[in-house]
């Protein structure tokens, strides 16, 4: 496994290795739900890559850029076993140079929900990741369903720009409780973590309700709030009944739905979702059982 932090590094580094490539980019700190999408990267490539970036222009102001939590060395043991071929780790310098002036924006899909909540978010995404996938030049690019919003706006970047690559969504991995795991989680502390289960619990009212036939969206966004109202550390920021391509809040529900939240637990921002399409839930690999409601 190589380490390459020079962008014409990488590059040539990856011509001499032949094969269909697969890519995950990531910002490190790396947990299970990104080791499985290498696994199936691996799985259906000849060969993997992955990005370990801390993106500066994807975070506010007033956000967690110099906290987020960074261990390269952890990350490549973890990487390693999994027959990885190639990780590039560019510096902010590398892959911002003081000359830098040239942003991606995607325009409807980034004004609500996460794009509402963190002005500016997205472009920093969109720009990121351009760049990356210009660089890795890769067969199949792999992204978690977790951050659902995220992934529409890179399926619509690489469609509208018309990058070669296909795009891979896999479902969010989520710990034994139900909580989507996230490299934020480390923020939180034994309290907290117990409260955090209550974004996957009022996800799983709200696909109750959907199952038990309702189709009004302001339904399905009450039964959500509600659940999370009897959380006393939770604050929410939005919870959402959408359209998973367009993200309209839906006032009646047809056959496609994306339930999807933010919510703070303590000081530490936390999203979910389930997605809802032919017939079918996406909610998560380690999904299985519903969490019942804490007794008071």
């Amino acid at each position: 496994m190589q380490v390459l932090t020079a962008i014409q590094d990488f590059r040539a580094a990856k011509s001499a290795l032949p094969g269909t490539w697969g890519f995950a980019p990531t910002m490190g700190y790396l947990h299970e739900g990104h080791l499985s999408l290498v696994r199936r990267a691996k799985a259906e490539n000849d060969r993997v890559a992955v990005s370990i970036f801390v993106n500066p222009t994807q975070f506010g102001p007033n956000e967690d850029l110099a906290a987020y939590p960074r261990d390269l060395e952890r990350d490549l043991k973890l990487l390693e076993p999994l027959g990885v071929d190639l990780v590039f780790h560019p510096t902010p310098e590398g892959m911002y140079p003081s000359h830098f002036q040239t942003y991606v924006s995607v325009e409807e899909v980034t004004k609500v929900l996460e794009g509402a909540a963190r002005p500016g978010h997205f472009r920093g995404v969109a720009t990121v990741v351009a760049k990356v996938l210009n660089i890795a030049q890769a067969d199949r690019a792999y992204f978690g369903q977790k951050d659902a919003q995220q992934v529409i706006i890179i399926k619509r970047l690489v469609a509208d720009l018309a990058i070669p690559v296909q795009i891979v969504v896999c479902p969010t991995v989520r710990e034994p409780d139900g909580l989507a795991m996230s490299s934020r989680n480390t923020y939180l502390n034994l309290q907290e973590r117990r409260a955090a289960t209550v974004l996957y619990r009022a996800l799983c009212a709200a696909q109750e309700q959907f199952e038990a036939g309702t189709r009004n969206g302001g339904g399905l966004r009450e039964t959500m709030r509600s659940t999370l109202a009897r959380e006393p550390l939770a604050k929410v920021e939005y919870v959402s009944a959408a359209d998973p391509e367009t993200l309209l809040e839906l006032d009646q529900v047809g056959d496609r739905l994306l339930l999807s939240m933010a919510v703070r637990i303590g000081k530490t921002r936390l999203i979910d979702n389930f997605l809802y399409g032919n017939g079918v839930w996406m909610i998560g690999e380690s999904a299985s059982q519903r969490i019942s409601e804490p007794a008071n």
